[in-house]
């Protein structure tokens, strides 16, 4: 049985086949669509990792169904950088060391686009810790990721600029 469903990916629209009504946004996206810089780390919605944006929302795609998602807009990380040209919050995490390893990354650079376009990062870095406490470090480079995520959104915000 082969199920139909259309999702709009990073802007362009993808018209799919399921041919498992189980496979994760997660799974669709690494494994059919080749975009792998959505992270698989714990496959249970614990660590972040797997953090997108579904219209307009953070999601851990490891937890959401894909063929629930019929008509959605996803933007992953492959799609925060047109052309080349850095988001503000991946050049903020370049500058203020946002990363070790970089394995969790993706999903921290994600999550952080959400915090500030759903208007939550404000300029409190304990604000911005708990709206990000569901993206994990194992490195433990919260603090520069903090710092990243501030610097972002005073920039974005005194450009006037949306998150995504």
């Amino acid at each position: 049985m082969r199920i139909p469903i259309t999702l709009t990916v990073n802007g362009s629209a993808r018209a799919i086949e399921l041919d498992d009504p189980r496979v994760t946004l997660l799974d669709l996206l690494r494994e059919r669509l080749d975009l792998t810089g959505t992270k698989k780390g714990c496959d249970r919605g614990q660590c972040g990792a797997c953090t997108v944006l579904l219209d307009g929302r953070r999601v851990n795609a490891c937890l959401a169904l894909a063929v629930s998602l019929d008509g959605a807009e996803i933007v992953t990380v492959e799609g925060l950088a047109p052309e080349g040209r850095l988001h503000p919050v991946q050049a903020a995490f370049i500058a203020h060391d946002g990363f070790q390893c970089g394995f969790c990354t993706p999903g921290q650079i994600m999550s952080a686009v959400g915090l500030i376009r759903e208007g939550q990062a404000g300029s409190d870095p304990e604000r911005v810790r708990e709206g990000m406490s569901g993206n994990l470090c194992r490195c433990g480079a919260y603090a520069g990721i903090t710092e990243a995520v501030l610097a972002a959104q005073a920039e974005m915000t005194g450009r006037g600029e949306d998150a995504a």
